[in-house]
């Protein structure tokens, strides 16, 4: 062989070496960015449901990066009513968690205790596993009583403010030294027996109440609103309108020592503004921000203020 021929061959060679090794270190790349791709989207996944105690697990709505922000529904809704919280939330950059409560919802619905110490102690578990620090908890009707009970019970844990939107707290009953709620323990009473009797009568009577007025929502806004009341269960509402008759949590007014917001509208039928008023004024350094156009549901109702007025709040 020639010295010419070798001089080609070894370049040949050399040729083929270096596509060999270029193509493989390629190929290579492709596959590590293929599995941090993968790992991406395997780390992204978030839990939707949440084991709070043996055979009870929470349905939650995880959405959005940035500051917590965590929601709880009100009387009979689930973690779904927030659709148009969330969205705004999560583009303002905070994460929302949404949590249903048992019984409601799509989370599981055990017999046993339905009332606000049991509600605290579930939330209080999601936090926990979820690792959650400086959080905003807001709640809405009765999700808004299990939020402020849950802040004084717990000493403020994972939480650095709360929101009471339209809050069935500190009582939704009235009692002979605090006359504020429209409601009387017989009228409640009659809603039980309702629940158990005709629970589409007692979520229209219900209805009839909870907006500004019969033209308050849309007829599909109404009617998604109904759904997520019927998947609750039926044993969950009596046990749950039960607490709201019988709980009284003037006691947790003085431990709140955290920032907190107050959401009502003027006309609202089922929690009085006076309710709302009164709060303010128990509830050290309390804002409180009136509806005009509202009834109950703020925050479908009048859901651009109530997203921008709230959005302010967690920036302060």
């Amino acid at each position: 062989m020639t010295f010419k021929n070798q001089f080609t061959n070894l370049i040949v060679a050399a040729v083929i070496a270096i596509s060999t090794s270029s193509c493989s270190k390629s190929d290579q790349a492709k596959s590590e960015n293929t599995a941090t791709a993968e790992t991406a989207v395997t780390n992204g996944a978030r839990k939707e449901y949440i084991e709070v105690e043996p055979n009870v697990k929470l349905h939650i709505t995880d959405i959005g990066n940035g500051p917590v922000v965590v929601l709880i529904h009100g009387y009979p809704l689930s973690d779904a009513m927030w659709e148009y919280q969330y969205h705004a939330l999560e583009k303002a950059g905070y994460r929302t968690i949404g949590i249903t409560l048992r019984g409601f919802g799509q989370s599981d619905k055990p017999y046993g205790k339905y009332d606000y110490d049991q509600f605290a102690s579930d939330i209080k578990s999601v936090l926990d596993q979820l690792d959650i620090k400086d959080a905003t908890i807001g709640g809405h009707s009765m999700g808004g009583a299990i939020a402020l009970h849950y802040v004084a019970k717990y000493n403020g844990a994972h939480i650095k403010k709360l929101a009471l939107f339209s809050a069935a707290a500190p009582c939704h009953t009235k009692k002979a030294d605090y006359p504020y709620p429209f409601f009387t323990k017989e009228d409640i009473t009659q809603w039980v027996e309702l629940n158990d009797s005709n629970r589409p009568a007692l979520l229209a009577a219900v209805g009839e109440k909870f907006t500004l007025s019969a033209t308050s929502l849309t007829p599909g806004i109404g009617q998604w609103l109904y759904s997520l009341e019927m998947q609750s269960s039926a044993y969950a509402m009596e046990q749950a309108l039960i607490a709201l008759r019988d709980e009284d949590l003037r006691g947790d007014l003085p431990k709140i020592k955290v920032p907190t917001l107050i959401f009502n509208a003027k006309e609202d039928k089922i929690v009085a503004f006076a309710l709302a008023q009164q709060m303010n004024k128990a509830i050290a350094g309390s804002v409180l921000v009136p509806f005009e156009k509202s009834g109950h549901a703020s925050f479908i109702e009048e859901k651009d203020k109530f997203n921008e007025e709230f959005i302010k709040f967690l920036k302060k």
